[in-house]
């Protein structure tokens, strides 16, 4: 069975789209193929990396990277994460690509204590593994 490539989208690749990739690889590695990128690469967030530690996902080893038309056009499923992205990706010339927009706060934005912004990096990253379930079960 070839497996569907989802490709996710976010304007820097460091926190939303990051999180989504180490779900989908967590739960549906099975049925698709998962690559994420940025409008630009802002870097991995250290904090990405700890709120997916504390769901058990390792994903401190993906990397930040821009977007690439070569996997945007064998691209099965472009899911952009926030905004900014869902405005500005490149136009896609695929056919067979289904595009959506899931739209999530940006954690990396959060202020306040230290506690706060883990709050809400919490809050994005359950969010996430809602929506990744919810794609799951709709099988596409």
């Amino acid at each position: 069975m070839d497996k569907k490539l989802v490709y996710f989208l976010c304007t820097g690749n460091s926190c939303r789209s990051q999180i989504a990739d180490g779900f989908l690889k967590a739960l549906g590695s099975d049925k698709y193929e998962v690559k994420s990128a940025g409008l630009e690469a802002h870097g991995l967030n250290p904090r990405a990396v700890a709120t997916m530690k504390e769901a058990r996902i390792d994903i401190s080893n993906n990397t930040s990277d821009v977007i690439d038309t070569e996997i945007l056009g064998r691209a099965d499923y472009i899911i952009t994460l926030c905004g900014h992205a869902d405005e500005h990706c490149p136009v896609v010339r695929n056919d067979k690509a289904e595009r959506w927009h899931w739209g999530f706060d940006d954690p990396a934005k959060a202020t306040g204590t230290e506690e706060e912004i883990t709050a809400k990096f919490s809050e994005v990253r359950d969010s996430i593994k809602s929506r990744i379930e919810q794609f799951l079960k709709e099988g596409k």
